[in-house]
């Protein structure tokens, strides 16, 4: 059967850009509520991967948002990819809820006009580039969906078997239809 009832349409593509944005932050926000259910000490055990822990998994999530925001804005940010993170999961919790929300905020506030300008940035040891902004908006919340996939297959080898939700569709179905 087809669903009838109407659904919220995505008009351009400042508004599509806009929305995955919230998506991200929301699927971020179902992420990290899930794993406050879990024990600290398992959030922060070793398991291999990509990056050590779900919680140097979150912190990579979080610093990646963090430099691209960066770059969008116009600052020089310090890369901190190779810098391992110390502090607790609550903090690291808070920590990437308060950045993709600062995130979201941003796509936001930019002009459908603004999301066509180039932006230069450079990539230590990789180069100097010069990219539209609404491609390195697209990038970066792809490459935080991407690392959220990682955090529940390191919950799974840790027996988290439990994970939410975060499919885009599923937000924009839950969005459509509240």
């Amino acid at each position: 059967m087809i669903q009838e009832k109407e659904t919220k349409r995505i008009t351009n593509l400042f508004s599509l850009l806009s929305d995955y944005a919230n998506y991200n932050f929301w699927a971020n926000k179902r992420l990290i509520d899930w794993l406050k259910t879990k024990p600290e000490e398992l959030i922060s055990k070793d398991v291999p991967s990509s990056f050590t822990s779900i919680k140097q998994t979150l912190f990579h999530i979080r610093t990646v948002q963090d430099w691209w925001m960066g770059n969008l804005t116009g600052s020089v940010p310090e890369s901190q990819y190779w810098h391992v993170y110390q502090g607790t999961a609550s903090e690291i919790f808070e920590d990437v809820l308060e950045q993709s929300e600062k995130l979201a905020n941003y796509v936001g506030s930019l002009s459908q006009l603004s999301l066509h300008e180039n932006c230069a940035f450079s990539i230590p040891t990789v180069g100097e580039f010069n990219q539209q902004k609404l491609a390195i908006i697209q990038h970066t919340m792809n490459h935080s969906t991407y690392h959220r996939g990682q955090i529940v297959t390191i919950g799974h080898h840790l027996g988290f078997h439990d994970a939410p939700m975060t499919d885009y569709m599923y937000y924009l179905l839950r969005q459509n239809f509240q």
